[in-house]
């Protein structure tokens, strides 16, 4: 029997938290956030404090799992465990999809960008290059790979304290193009209301805003490569929680009472186009730079996430055993070659389509089909503790637990299925509800036919 080599723990507690971090601060909140604030209006940051809510809540029922039960492929062996193997396939195929989808469209984002400093070359080319970019650094060793993604989230967070830090000042007239004066509200309140599209518009684009909070789960992923996952990974899950706080809440009201949202878009980083109608011309051209990194580091952990999810469910006999390879760096190989072989066909594909109209349904699917995984650590959870009382088994013992349980995990579980449900109103986000259900039922019915059938072959 051939040997397949195991993960390297080089992960650090610090490199945990910005992998993570670096999952969750990318394209689609620097690019995204256009198209968010342009169609919820100036008071967005309710979106993202809502879409804030069910990320705390579902990482914590994943702290809860990692802490008691902590096994290598996180959450799509929990589902297995605790729900149903059918359900642990659906999930884990459909994460790794959220994916490879994600992927190039935070390559296409980080092209948009580029090709507004250099619109000689076009933004697919664009895409290539940071493909290859992409390429590489994921087939390194784990602990370049995680010290590499330390700075570029490092990067990000510099950039979104930068950007409040400027706002300030904008809001109380110290600096800007325009007449010294404090601002006030008149971007805030304007004549068409605080939502001026509906208070219902907060649901029906909360996939695309869920997908700015996705890549915290990736923590639960990296336990198996972590120095001491008892201890750093519910650490880190809260750091990261912390940090969406300041890093997203805060940034995004600054941003709503400085800029009109009408004037918010997908054509480039609605920070530094804010920056940008102040005159501050020069910085906003160093911000749009710098939001590429965010771009690349988003990429990053959103391969290695669906390197290491391909590479469970190989594990668990729910993909072909070939792909359970690891090479001696610790990197699993097979898994990280076809990821990006489909990483890079979707690239290809952005030659023939609209950039942006392609980045937006690419952020939607993967909106809809990570929403799936997240739904799935509730349920599990849930599950799980429902077994610890079937044991009789106190609760109490658990080294971390939610607290308000089974309230918060039903509310978590609830609210994003009416969010992934309410997208069906959404002509243009549309088509990521008829993608993203096949992702996750056909691998569950591919998956109970070939088990039935070897049931069959045995008896």
């Amino acid at each position: 029997m051939k040997k397949f080599l195991s993960f390297h723990r080089g992960l650090k507690s610090r490199h945990v938290s910005f992998i993570a971090l670096g999952g969750i601060i990318g394209s689609s909140f620097f690019l995204g956030t256009g198209y968010v604030l342009n169609q919820v209006g100036p008071f967005a940051f309710i979106a993202y404090a809502l879409g804030g809510l069910i990320t705390f809540l579902t990482m914590a029922c994943l702290a809860e799992l990692s802490v008691a039960v902590p096994i290598h492929g996180s959450f799509v062996r929990y589902a297995s465990k605790f729900i149903s193997p059918s359900w642990g396939c659906g999930v884990g195929w459909s994460y790794w999809i959220n994916w490879v989808v994600y992927i190039p469209s935070e390559c296409i984002a980080a092209g948009i960008l580029m090709h507004s400093f250099v619109p000689e070359l076009p933004v697919y080319l664009w895409s290539v290059i940071f493909g290859i970019l992409i390429t590489v650094i994921n087939l390194s060793d784990v602990k370049a790979f995680g010290e590499m993604e330390f700075w570029l989230s490092l990067t990000k967070m510099i950039i979104l304290f930068g950007f409040s830090l400027l706002a300030i000042l904008i809001f109380f007239g110290l600096i800007g193009s325009q007449k010294p004066e404090i601002i006030g509200t008149k971007y805030l309140i304007t004549h068409k209301g605080i939502f001026p599209n509906g208070f219902a518009v907060l649901f029906i684009n909360m996939v695309v805003l869920i997908a700015n909070f996705q890549g915290s789960e990736i923590i639960g992923l990296s336990a198996a490569e972590s120095e001491d996952p008892k201890k750093n990974i519910p650490r880190a899950l809260k750091k990261v929680t912390y940090r969406l706080i300041l890093l997203y809440f805060i940034p995004i009201f600054l941003l709503g009472l400085i800029f009109p949202w009408e004037k918010a878009n997908l054509s480039g980083s609605v920070f530094a186009v804010a920056l940008h109608s102040y005159g501050l011309i020069h910085i906003a051209h160093v911000f749009s730079f710098l939001i590429i990194a965010g771009a690349i580091s988003c990429a990053n952990s959103g391969l290695y996430a669906a390197t290491r999810s391909l590479h469970t469910l190989s594990l668990m006999g729910m993909a072909p055993p070939f792909l359970k390879k690891v090479d001696k760096n610790g990197v699993p190989i097979v898994t990280s070659l076809i990821t990006l072989g489909v990483v890079w066909m979707m690239l290809i594909i952005s030659f023939f389509l609209s950039a942006h109209k392609l980045y937006a349904n690419l952020l939607a699917l993967s909106g809809f089909t990570g929403s799936i995984s997240w739904i799935s650590i509730c349920w599990s959870q849930l599950r799980y503790r429902k077994k610890l009382k079937a044991k009789m088994q106190n609760d109490m013992s658990l080294e971390f637990k939610i607290k308000g349980f089974p309230y918060i995990t039903l509310f978590a579980i609830w609210i994003q299925i009416i969010c992934l449900l309410i997208v069906l109103f959404n002509p243009d986000l549309r088509s990521s509800f008829y993608f993203g259900v096949p992702a996750l039922v056909v691998p569950i019915l591919i998956y109970k036919y070939l088990t039935l059938k070897n049931k069959k072959i045995i008896t």
